[in-house]
């Protein structure tokens, strides 16, 4: 039995750090806990001594539980683990504005299938899992950030963009990145672009998701259409914005996250 509080780090190998987005460490976690202690601190801060930030685009923090107590309980507690690795992170020196995403998800139900004893399937469920994505990962001409030239059929992932499950609502932190778009694009006025929405996690017979908000399986829509409406409210000139969604149809194959996302598609420039 592990000692109250106790927490295994295990970071994999560096080499392997930089093949577009990878689960690049565990932080495991004691039952009901959310603390690290000094010698696993420092094991973090050994990781961010030696990862080389200029080929880093982001890092997302993901924390869970194990599937004792109740929803509201477990959901905080991940959270408060999220939030003991971020803060480890940026007290050793990493850049906070590249941990793009911090998510505490609760807690995860047991898969008996995964083989294992009950004990081993929940002590795997308590962490939190950190992931990378690496500068211009997603192929060639598809980018993660605004860059200051792009070329017409050049598409855009902002992985900053993101959505809640079912939810076309923009969050505060999309609303900061979009102000930052509003900024590069006011330098940019000859650029045209669509805006593309996305949606994850619908059979295939369906096409796109329903918006919990309208009941309308329009979500993908929405998403460009409310990041259309706040591009205009940024003084970004309607007539050089386009809108539409897309559905479940393209997804990335990088994971359910990346697909609840939107893109903007470079037309004239």
């Amino acid at each position: 039995m592990l000692k109250s509080g106790l927490i295994i780090i295990s970071l994999f190998a560096f080499g392997a750090l930089f093949a577009q987005e990878k689960k690049i460490g565990t932080v495991c976690f004691e039952f009901d806990k959310y603390n690290i202690d000094a010698e696993q601190a420092q094991l973090v801060a050994d990781f961010v001594r030696e990862i080389d930030t200029t080929k880093l685009e982001s890092i997302q923090i993901y924390g869970y539980c194990d599937d004792r107590g109740n929803n509201d309980y477990n959901l905080k507690l991940s959270e408060n683990r999220v939030n003991s690795v971020k803060s480890i992170l940026i007290a050793n020196g990493f850049n906070k504005n590249k941990i793009v995403i911090i998510e505490g998800k609760g807690r995860v139900l047991i898969d008996h299938f995964s083989g294992g004893s009950l004990a081993d399937l929940r002590s795997k469920n308590r962490r939190v899992d950190l992931l990378i994505v690496n500068r211009n990962s997603f192929g060639k001409e598809i980018y993660n950030s605004f860059q200051e030239h792009h070329e017409v059929g050049d598409r855009i992932y902002l992985e900053n963009i993101f959505f809640e499950l079912g939810s076309s609502n923009l969050t505060e932190s999309s609303q900061k990145e979009l102000d930052k778009i509003a900024e590069i694009l006011q330098r940019h006025k000859a650029t045209e672009f669509e805006i593309r929405g996305h949606v994850c996690c619908t059979p295939d017979y369906y096409k796109d998701a329903i918006d919990r908000a309208t009941k309308e399986r329009k979500l993908s829509l929405n998403r460009a259409r409310n990041v259309f409406k706040y591009l205009i409210s940024k003084n970004v000139n309607s007539l050089r914005m386009s809108f539409k969604g897309l559905g479940n149809q393209f997804p990335l194959g990088k994971g359910d996250d990346y697909d609840r996302r939107v893109e903007f598609l470079i037309t004239k420039n």
